[in-house]
């Protein structure tokens, strides 16, 4: 195999920023999505039906459909509706966030479940009402908890991020098809490509491995 290195220092600076454009979008998606998660997660939990039986829905439907079909519905769909074409970049963290709320959803609801059911009752007989013993209690403990597999959800849509590059949106995936695009080499286009995605999951891997070693030894004292 005959491997141009100078075809990879001619594109260092795209991959590198498609990289970075990675990082960023999939750093928004989570953060919404957790905000969209924790409110879908008390939804869930709630005395309402009606609330729970809309967050089942949600994450029924968005944990049921490929990510690859959200992103072409918000991006496609979505401008007939409103009646003007969205940016790629809007488009693909809409996709994004709704996906990771139903995921981050779940991982909420079973951190809140892990925790104590007699702390619940505790407060409620201290005079809290459900909404207070939630808040003060319930709620701070359980995002200690939620923090790792927040942290492998975040590499999750690492690497699910690679998907908008259907829209054309310029992240680490799209430079790859760029670089093939005009060189039409297969192994430079392809390789640095993944060489930054591993790279990037390795490192929130160990970072997420390291907050769970963290929480252990605190938890043993």
């Amino acid at each position: 195999m005959d491997f141009k290195w100078k075809i990879v220092q001619d594109y260092a600076d795209l991959f590198l920023m498609g990289g970075w454009t990675t990082v960023k979008v999939t750093a928004i998606s989570v953060m919404i999505g957790t905000v969209i998660g924790l409110f879908i997660a008390l939804a869930r939990l709630s005395h309402w039906r009606l609330l729970r039986w809309v967050a089942a829905i949600y994450t029924d439907v968005i944990r049921g459909t490929p990510l690859l079909v959200q992103i072409f519905i918000v991006h496609l769909g979505a401008p007939k509706l409103i009646g003007q074409s969205l940016p790629a970049m809007t488009s693909g963290l809409i996709a994004l966030s709704v996906n990771s709320g139903a995921y981050v959803a779940e991982i909420f609801r079973a951190g809140i479940q892990s925790i104590d059911k007699g702390q619940m009752e505790a407060s409620r007989s201290l005079g809290m009402s459900y909404g207070q013993a939630m808040r003060f209690v319930i709620l701070p403990q359980a995002f200690r908890r939620v923090i790792p597999p927040l942290g492998n959800e975040f590499i999750a849509m690492l690497k699910d991020s690679s998907l908008v590059s259907v829209i054309s949106l310029p992240e680490l995936t799209m430079a790859g098809r760029t670089v093939l695009g005009s060189t039409a080499r297969v192994w430079e286009a392809w390789l640095p490509v993944a060489a930054i995605y591993l790279t990037l999951t390795l490192l929130f891997s160990r970072l997420v491995a390291w907050y769970e070693q963290k929480l252990s030894v605190k938890s043993h004292r």
